[in-house]
């Protein structure tokens, strides 16, 4: 133990000769990119002029961040004893300041510690995990490190609670763990694992003077069959997003663990029923479940993570943070302006670093809108919509060491009739794709690709959303153990149009 103290005087998991190199000058990630390849971080030394500021504020660019990752505190614990005793890195194995540096590696700039919980965790989180968060942002101040966890939800399956940044962000957690997750009572309280638990912590949250955020992790991981939900059901969701409609706001449209098949499992350790082109069902299915949402005119988005663990160079089924998933949002480099992107739907998603940058725009009658923003046009004249689809592929390679080609584009329209007095709702039967476009049908500006279609006659509440592939499927098929890095996609989330 001496020895480590002596060459890793940080507990970052390298040595101290190595630690210089990773975040002393913003040197190349050498230690990592002997294990995997070299990544995408310098591949696009642009990324300040990648998704260009609409509206006056000029600072904010597309930032590629991700918000589930686990570190060393996702333990295990002795209960033979009481208090508990916590066993750091059962689970997960990387200290949190090492997953700061591979994040940087791989071109993020804001990610977010979500370890489980457990027996008692809020005081481990409080005592122990945080004073390394602290650590982690002196010694990598390039990634934004929200405070947060991966909070064991009340009947339902693991969510991402994220903590503004203020000075009682720890307090806040803590208040919010020991009050309503439901494994950190010892002895257990079956009165936690409740529906109604689960509404009472989003009344609490709701109420807060800094508001947080919560993303249901991995929804259809438990999932028996397409639309045979488990832990978490649509009508779940719909009573959260009544209850706290600017604090429960989306899901993983693809979740983490994509890593699996590289090992032999399944990408997103979705053993019961697979993902979809490493997307969730409920995402990847045209007309399904987010489109429901959607079509009642909900502001639920849908982001991707890497839920790294254990790297799969290490027997794991995980990528580093931002090494193959990235949640872009649209913001200054500022936690209240991420946190604000997330909240309100200033998000696009890719895998694979499939393209770099994403621009969804619809406009009419001299008004424009974009991702989660909403374009109101007059019925009076007539309503048509333009399109304008503006994405930029990657200039480099990827964490595999290749360059990926997009083939084509889809261009996704719903309805929107407003609120479904079924909660249970997971289709919408107006969702289609309304157009789809190839490499010819896209023209060069700058380093980006442009696409322009027009919205003829529309009569009535709508939106747009944009998905884009490196296959030839005309719909994600259902995953095997092909390797993810041959079955690549990217999603935007929805620009609304309000006929008025």
């Amino acid at each position: 133990m001496q020895d480590r103290q002596i060459e890793d005087p940080e507990g970052t998991g390298v040595s101290r000769r190595q630690l210089a190199k990773f975040v002393g000058l913003g040197a190349t990630l050498v230690a990592a990119n002997s294990v995997m390849g070299a990544g995408p971080a310098a591949a696009d030394d642009d990324d300040e002029r990648q998704g260009q500021s609409r509206g006056n504020d000029r600072a904010r660019i597309w930032r590629a961040g991700d918000h589930h990752v686990h570190s060393e505190y996702s333990g295990n614990y002795d209960t033979s004893t009481n208090p508990p005793k916590f066993i750091k890195g059962a689970d997960a194995v990387y200290p949190i300041v090492t997953n700061a540096i591979m994040a940087k590696n791989f071109g993020l700039t804001w990610a977010m510690c979500t370890d489980h919980g457990g027996p008692t965790h809020s005081k481990v989180n409080l005592e122990q995990a945080y004073p390394d968060l602290l650590r982690s942002r002196r010694l990598v101040p390039e990634v934004l490190q929200f405070w947060g966890m991966e909070f064991d939800a009340p009947a339902l399956d693991h969510h991402t609670l994220m903590i503004p940044h203020h000075d009682g962000e720890a307090q806040q957690l803590f208040e919010l763990e020991s009050r309503f997750a439901k494994n950190d009572p010892f002895p257990a309280d079956p009165g936690r694992d409740t529906e109604a638990k689960m509404i009472e912590f989003l009344t609490a949250a709701q109420a807060m003077p800094h508001k947080p955020l919560v993303l249901a992790h991995h929804a259809s991981r438990s999932a028996t069959g397409l639309g045979v939900y488990g832990q978490d059901t649509p009508k779940e969701f719909r009573n959260g997003n009544n209850i706290a409609p600017d604090i429960y706001v989306g899901f993983e449209g693809a979740p983490g663990h994509q890593a699996g098949p590289l090992n032999g499992g399944a990408r997103g350790g979705y053993g019961n029923h697979p993902t979809y082109g490493g997307f969730d069902q409920m995402t990847a299915r045209v007309g399904g479940l987010w489109d429901s949402l959607l079509g009642e005119g909900r502001r639920w988005w849908i982001t991707a993570t890497s839920d790294s663990h254990v790297h799969w160079t290490r027997g794991g089924s995980d990528f580093w943070p931002g090494e193959y998933s990235k949640t872009y949002v649209h913001a200054r480099q500022d936690y209240a302006d991420i946190m604000d992107g997330l909240r309100n739907g200033r998000i696009w998603v890719t895998t694979g670093d499939l393209i770099t940058s994403l621009d969804l725009t619809a406009s009419g009658q001299g008004r424009e809108a974009a991702m989660g923003e909403t374009l109101t046009v007059s019925r009076r004249n007539r309503a048509d919509v333009d399109i304008e689809i503006r994405f930029r592929p990657l200039n480099g390679k990827n964490g595999n060491g290749e360059r990926p080609e997009v083939r084509r584009v889809d261009l996704i329209v719903g309805q929107v009739t407003g609120p479904n007095a079924n909660l249970g709702a997971d289709t919408n039967p107006t969702t289609k794709v309304a157009a789809r476009f190839g490499p010819r049908d896209w023209r060069r500006s700058g380093q980006d690709y442009v696409i322009k279609y027009t919205l003829r006659d529309v009569e009535g509440d709508c939106y747009a959303r944009v998905r884009g592939t490196s296959t030839d499927e005309q719909e994600p098929l259902a995953d095997g153990k092909e390797s993810p890095w041959e079955d690549l996609w990217f999603y935007s989330n929805p620009v609304f149009v309000r006929i008025r």
